[in-house]
């Protein structure tokens, strides 16, 4: 019968399609392959495909309501899920600020200590007061990153020298410091990995298609973030 005949094309049109669009969504980004994405264009080719098929006015105004309704829905699900990750990084990024204040405020000790004993290293000192004297709380968040990597560094080389200086070493002073800045440096990579793994998650919502889409429509952007240097993968501290 007609009825039978054009059950079979649509079913058979169906399984078409959703191959193709999982072809698609392969090749276009292997990452694409979720639930979501699949239905929003196996829904949209199938109503097209119907449109074609029973062509009139009223099916026509009644598709485009419902891929209007598809990508309204499609639109605040992607743009809710970008709010809970931002919020998500501004979590992470605030715990991970605690420590890296903790160790902003140990610099002037350190620099103070060291400067006793080593008058060959000034040019060092001198970059990091330079790069401690901003204000900490007025930093933005990317500079705070930017300006705690140029920080870490430079302690790094602070730290050496006590292999290069015995009496600092053995300065009471320095060696409380060093273990006080040890246990910091801890704590930052601890918080750093976890505020990686958000900003990772954030950053493929923002920079994927189609959520990358609703993402330069609401305004977000990639996050910088915050990558160990050799020097810490190289554990900062002075062995007592």
């Amino acid at each position: 019968s007609l009825g039978l005949h054009i059950y079979d094309n649509y079913l058979m049109f169906i399984f078409e399609q959703a191959f193709l669009v999982t072809l698609f969504v392969y090749f276009v980004n292997k990452n694409l392959g979720g639930k979501k994405t699949l239905f929003l264009f196996s829904a949209y080719i199938v109503f097209i495909r119907i449109f074609l098929m029973t062509y009139n006015f009223f099916t026509l105004f009644f598709i485009i309501i419902i891929l209007v309704l598809i990508i309204l829905i499609y639109g605040f699900i992607v743009y809710n899920s970008l709010i809970k990750l931002d919020n998500k990084v501004n979590e992470a990024f605030a715990t991970m600020d605690v420590y890296l204040k903790k160790r902003w405020d140990l610099v002037p000790n350190l620099v103070e200590t060291v400067k006793g004993y080593s008058k060959h290293e000034k040019d060092t000192l001198e970059q990091i007061v330079k790069i401690r004297n901003s204000v900490y709380d007025n930093i933005s968040n990317d500079n705070k990153i930017k300006t705690n990597e140029a920080l870490t560094s430079n302690i790094a080389r602070i730290m050496l020298l006590a292999e290069s200086y015995p009496e600092l070493k053995a300065d009471e002073h320095f060696l409380e410091l060093s273990k006080e800045l040890t246990n910091v440096e801890n704590e930052i990579a601890q918080a750093r990995k976890y505020y990686n793994a958000v900003v990772r998650l954030f950053n493929n919502k923002v920079e994927m298609f189609p959520s990358n889409l609703i993402a330069v429509i609401t305004g977000y952007k990639p996050k910088l973030m915050f990558e160990a240097t050799s020097n810490e993968r190289n554990n900062v501290k002075v062995e007592l």
